[in-house]
């Protein structure tokens, strides 16, 4: 039928033709190199995401496994002492200034003067809190914080941390002791006590950790700002409180706290202070006199606020008083540039800068007085308590009574008997009356409470404590310290059968 040239050409066509129609599959089967690249991009996305979610889930079981432990023991607690409660160092080799039984020879604890308080500084830095004061060996020693601390180690079962090297577990049963200068202005402490309770707080990893403060006398001051405002300068115009510090703490206790002034800090001003206290002045004792304190800044900040400082005349009348205005202070005598030894105790440099720092000092006082005196929320977030005395006479104003024969102003702190201009006798129990409340010798209940029955959007209290002491040795009253323990949960008698 077919010849063999017509068999190979049909096998030919044959080949040809399957050879045409694989070929056309291959090509419909096949992509562009582009489309390739595009499905190779697409896995490689896929890997990536998968490999994401799987560090992700890693690090989520990594947060777990190093998360912080849960907190069981009793909240850490923050001492800050009051007024001249810090030890005081010398910044280049360590010795010690305040306190010392005798005045340093090369060291002063007069604070330069200029009107820019912020830049009047020394070479002095806060080391410890005074824990206690021996003055000489025939006299016996002044427990100051010591006994507080005692009893929250041995009684409180709290263990004493350090604020740079924290133990792992400082964020419980854990106490923390605040020592500042105290001759600063108390602003600059309280945002420096914010500064320590945010670093400590990083180091711990513990962001929300809440602190309890037992605060003594200007304490309690350096301490309310630092809830009201945190780690913020006063602000400017009229003070409104933000409660930028409240994250960090719980309860407060106020113990002796002048938060309505105390008049003994304006003795202080026109007389110097004694560290012993009731008018003991002993030649061999450091006290700080009043051309010291005049260079203090936080002194003025224990003023009484704005209206609240009470004074008399020789009729017993009050007198309106502007103690925040340097022409009052003029007006009174009680400017230091009117003492003799003015010019002695100053250089030509501090004379000329005296009123201008001065002025400054006083418009400070002013402003942190408004400050802490704002207007708040009626629940803020912080509780206060209030630990004080109310058994001994405590001044709370000053009689002025005009010198005709000096031509000045005489002021009394003293409720002593004196006969008016006319002849008329005055005794001391009427002036006693007047000049005198109960209180624990340095500050009155009345500025401890500030009237919070009156206002309690200003000082919230949720409970107040008042025993027979004096001012320097609340920290140290059983009572007291018995009262503490309670409204912090510890529980006395399972510490002391762990002894």
């Amino acid at each position: 039928m077919y010849n063999s040239y017509q068999r190979i050409a049909f096998l030919f066509l044959l080949v040809f033709a399957f050879t045409s129609a694989a070929s056309s599959v291959r090509a419909q089967d096949a992509k562009p190199p582009a489309e390739e690249k595009k499905v190779e991009d697409k896995k490689s996305e896929d890997k990536k995401e998968e490999k994401k979610a799987a560090d992700k889930a890693a690090d989520k079981k990594d947060d777990k496994t190093v998360s912080a432990p849960v907190q069981t023991g009793k909240a850490p607690i923050i001492i800050i002492p009051g007024l001249t409660g810090s030890e005081l160092v010398n910044g280049k080799n360590q010795e010690i200034v305040w306190f010392r039984p005798q005045r340093a020879k090369d060291d002063d604890l007069r604070l330069p003067i200029s009107p820019n308080l912020t830049r009047n500084r020394d070479s002095l830095r806060a080391r410890d809190i005074i824990r206690s004061v021996e003055f000489i060996k025939f006299l016996p020693e002044i427990e100051i914080y010591q006994k507080l601390i005692d009893a929250l180690q041995q009684r409180g079962g709290y263990m004493e941390g350090k604020w740079d090297a924290p133990a792992a577990n400082g964020y419980e049963d854990t106490f923390y002791v605040f020592p500042y200068d105290w001759r600063l202005d108390n602003v600059e402490n309280a945002r420096l006590l914010m500064q320590k309770v945010e670093a400590l707080k990083r180091k711990l990893k513990r962001p929300d950790l809440k602190f309890n403060v037992i605060a003594h006398s200007m304490g309690g001051l350096i301490a309310r700002y630092a809830a009201m405002y945190g780690n913020a300068d006063i602000p400017r115009g009229k003070p409104r409180p933000t409660w930028a510090g409240a994250r960090s703490f719980n309860r407060m206790f106020l113990l002796g706290t002048p938060n309505q002034g105390s008049i003994q800090a304006f003795d202080s001003i026109l007389n110097g202070f004694s560290f012993i206290g009731g008018g003991i002045n002993l030649p061999f004792v450091q006290n700080l006199s009043k051309f010291d304190v005049f260079t203090i800044p936080s002194i003025y900040q224990l003023l009484p606020p704005q209206g609240a400082f009470t004074a008399y005349d020789e009729n017993l009348k009050p007198v309106p008083i502007d103690i925040y205005n340097p022409a009052t202070w003029e007006k009174y005598d009680w400017s230091i540039w009117k003492d003799t030894d003015f010019a002695k105790k100053f250089s030509l440099a501090e004379q000329r800068s005296a009123k201008a720092y001065f002025t400054a000092a006083l418009t400070r006082a002013k402003r942190f007085q408004e400050a802490l005196d704002a207007n708040t929320s009626a629940k803020p977030p912080v509780t206060f308590y209030l630990m004080g005395a109310d058994c001994k006479d405590t001044q709370t104003a000053i009689l002025l009574l005009r010198n005709e024969k000096k031509n000045r102003w005489d002021t009394h702190f003293k409720a002593s008997a004196f006969e008016r201009s006319n002849g008329e006798k005055v005794t001391s129990e009427d002036l006693k009356k007047l000049l005198y409340a109960q209180g624990d010798g340095v500050v009155t209940v009345s500025s401890l409470k500030k009237d919070a029955a009156k206002n309690t959007a200003v000082l919230p209290i949720a409970s107040e404590l008042y025993q027979c002491e004096t001012h320097n040795r609340l920290v140290t009253n059983p009572e007291i310290q018995d009262k503490l323990f309670d409204l912090l949960g510890v529980n006395i008698a399972a510490n002391a059968s762990v002894k």
